[in-house]
C-alpha cells in the first residue's frame, strides 16, 4: 500500500478531487491510504496561531518553525522511513520520473506551506525533498500536493485497468516525449477524417506512424524534450 501523510492548516481540503475517479476508487480499495495532519493542532496559543511577521520586515506572514517542527516530529516519529516532501515554488520541478520514484517509498509525507512560506530553519533542520509543480504561485501547497499524488496514484498496480495505457502516455511513451494523437469513432466528424493508416490494420505501419507523430507533436509543442538522438531518428 502507498501511504501518504499530509501536513496542512486546511485539512478539510483533503482528499478533495482525490476522492473521485481512479484515485477515489483506489482509496476505497486501500491501494493507497491518506492521513491528514492539522498543523494548527500543534499551535502554542488559544488562537491556534501558525504564522508570524518576518524578521527584517517585509510583506506577508511566515509559518512558525516551532509549530511546524512539532507537527513534523509527530509524523516522523510514527513513520521512521517516510519520504519527507515540501511543496515550494523553489523546489525541483515535478515530472513523471519523480512520480515513479515516489511510489517506491512505502510512506510519503508532504508538507503544504501557506502565506509567504515557512521559516528557513525548518528546511535546514529536516532537509525535505523540495518539490514544485511549475513556475507560478498558488495560495498554498495543497493543490500542488494533490497534483503530485494524482500522478503517483495512477501508477500504482491495480489503479489503471489497462497498464499499456500508462506506458504509452506522454512522458512515458517513446523516450519521454509526447504521446501520439488519438482518434475514435466516428470515422469522419465535421469534415475531419481519421488518418487512413489507423484503419489499415497494419500494426507495423501504425506503430511507425505513431512514433513519427509523437516526434512531430513534441517538436511543435515541447521542443525542449527532444534530444539529439531522437532528432536524428526522425529528421
Amino acid at each position: 500500500m502507498f501511504n501518504v501523510a499530509i501536513l496542512t492548516i486546511f485539512p478539510e481540503m483533503f482528499p478533495g478531487f482525490l476522492s473521485c475517479s481512479l484515485a477515489g476508487k483506489a482509496l476505497k480499495k486501500k491501494i493507497w491510504d491518506l492521513e491528514v495532519v492539522d498543523i494548527r493542532f500543534f499551535a502554542k496559543d488559544k488562537h491556534l496561531t501558525v504564522d508570524d511577521v518576518p524578521y527584517g520586515g517585509g510583506a506577508g506572514m511566515i509559518m512558525r518553525p516551532d509549530v511546524i517542527g512539532d507537527a513534523v516530529d509527530n509524523v516522523l516519529s510514527a513513520y521512521k522511513n517516510t519520504k519527507f516532501v515540501y511543496m515550494t515554488p523553489s523546489g525541483i520541478k515535478f515530472n513523471q520520473s519523480i512520480a515513479k520514484e515516489l511510489i517506491r517509498f512505502p510512506h510519503v509525507t508532504i508538507l503544504c506551506g501557506r502565506f509567504e512560506g515557512i521559516d528557513q530553519r525548518v528546511i535546514n533542520e529536516y532537509t525535505p525533498y523540495e518539490l514544485s509543480i511549475g513556475d507560478y504561485i498558488l495560495s498554498g501547497g495543497e493543490p500542488a500536493a494533490m497534483v503530485v499524488l494524482d500522478a503517483c496514484i495512477r501508477l500504482l498496480p491495480g489503479v489503471v485497468n489497462n497498464s499499456n495505457s500508462i506506458t504509452e502516455e506522454s512522458f512515458s511513451y517513446s523516450n519521454g516525449i509526447l504521446e501520439y494523437p488519438q482518434y475514435t469513432r466516428p470515422k469522419q466528424w465535421r469534415g475531419h477524417k481519421v488518418p487512413e493508416v489507423l484503419l489499415s490494420g497494419n500494426h507495423k505501419k501504425i506503430s511507425n506512424w505513431r512514433q513519427k507523430q509523437s516526434f512531430v507533436l513534441t517538436k511543435r509543442c515541447r521542443p525542449e524534450l527532444l534530444d539529439g538522438e531522437i532528432n536524428d531518428k526522425f529528421t
